[in-house]
This record gives C-alpha cells, structure tokens and sequence, in this order.
C-alpha cells in the first residue's frame, strides 16, 4: 500500500517537473544558440586574426562549431572530454562522418603530433574526414602528413573566410542586400580553399581588388575580380 502511494505521489509530481525540465532544456538550448550567433556576428564584423585570438578555448570551439553548423553539417559538441582521443567536435553530413578538432593557440603553431591523433581516431572511428582548425598555423610537417589523408588543416584567416562567407542563422546570403551586390568568393584554382578580397598594394595593378588565396603565404594562388 505505501509502495503505490508513493507511485502515486511521484507520477502526481512528474506530470509538473517533466515539462518544466523540457522548458529549461528549450530555454537553454536557446541562449546557447544566441551565443553562437553573437560569436559569429562579432568575429565577422572585426575581420580580423585578433578576433579569434582574443577568445577563450571554449569560445572558438562554439564559433567553429557554429561555422559548421551553417555549411550544412550536423554537429555535436564534445568538448574534447569523451573517450574520443579529444575530438572536439563530431560533424555528421549526408550520412558521413567527420571529426574536428580545435586550437586555439595564440604563440606556438600546431605541429604534427595533432593532426596524427586525430588521423588515428578517424581509422579508429571509420569518418569520412577529418579537420584541424586553429587560430594561428601550422608547421610544414603537420602540412606534409596530412597530404593525401583527407584532412583539411584550416588556419586562423581560412577560418575568418569561412565565417565571412557562412550563412546567417536563419537565412541564405542570397537574401540579404551586401551578398546580392558583392561577388561570390571563388575556390582557389590552386590548392581549393577559399579566397578572400585583397587590394594591390604595389606594381602595375595597385590600387585594384583581386581574390587572394585564404592559405598564403602556403598558397599563392590569385583569380582577377571580373
């Protein structure tokens, strides 16, 4: 008898605490959302390496997070925590797996040990790809050993052009006044990553705009602004 009044009494008091639990985790899930979106907005707006430098770790996992997020991928935040070999973010798309994993240094450049952990916990794993994503660069070995491994290494001002370029929350660029009026960015013809606006500072064409490769001084690639 005390064991069913006690149902009783629990089941009485969950029909008010399972929807309030629901209304927090809905609230929550909101502000976080915000958060990204403030992090995007304001990094876009500075367009500069200082804004992904003056973040905490946290923050640009969110911003990464977020960027993704807006190119069409389904992402889990993992906070590098989990039994994953510290992955920080798992990017799911059109029933692929791909794994992330940020830095945001601010002195040292991101070597080859990284990028050959996360080379493991994909053959661990089975994805698809992989991506390391920092706010400053990488030596030539972490470069070299992600050659032909299907591991995108994305520098801080890639990382800016990708931001510049993404989606807004909500809407397309098409939708928006300054998209519709400014060029596209073109993929660099030489090694695929985006491009972002220049201006000539010398020689025969200074003054005027060209699309210069967002991995330079590593690429060199150019496309004239038409």
């Amino acid at each position: 008898m005390a064991g069913a009044q006690l149902i009783r009494a629990l089941a009485q008091f969950g029909q008010y605490l399972l929807p309030a639990a629901f209304l927090i985790g809905a609230v929550l899930s909101a502000l976080k959302q915000r958060q990204r979106g403030q992090l995007v907005e304001q990094t876009r707006a500075r367009g500069q390496q200082s804004a992904l430098l003056d973040m905490n770790w946290r923050e640009f996992e969110m911003l990464v997070g977020e960027a993704c997020r807006r190119k069409g991928y389904g992402v889990v935040e993992t906070g590098g925590h989990g039994p994953d070999g510290g992955v920080d973010l798992v990017l799911r798309k059109g029933g692929e797996l791909y794994l992330v994993k940020c830095k945001q240094w601010k002195a040292l450049k991101v070597g080859v040990d990284v990028v050959r952990a996360l080379y493991g916990v994909m053959a661990a794993r089975g994805a698809t790809g992989g991506f390391v994503v920092t706010a400053g660069r990488f030596t030539a070995d972490a470069r070299a050993f992600a050659q032909g491994r299907n591991i995108e290494l994305i520098e801080g001002e890639q990382l800016l052009a990708m931001i510049q370029g993404a989606k807004s929350a909500g809407m397309t660029q098409a939708s928006t006044p300054a998209a519709s009026q400014a060029p596209a960015a073109p993929a660099c013809p030489r090694c695929g990553a985006a491009m972002v606006r220049r201006t000539a500072r010398q020689g025969g064409n200074a003054g005027r705009a060209f699309w210069g490769c967002s991995a330079f001084p590593a690429c060199r690639g150019t496309t004239a602004i038409e």
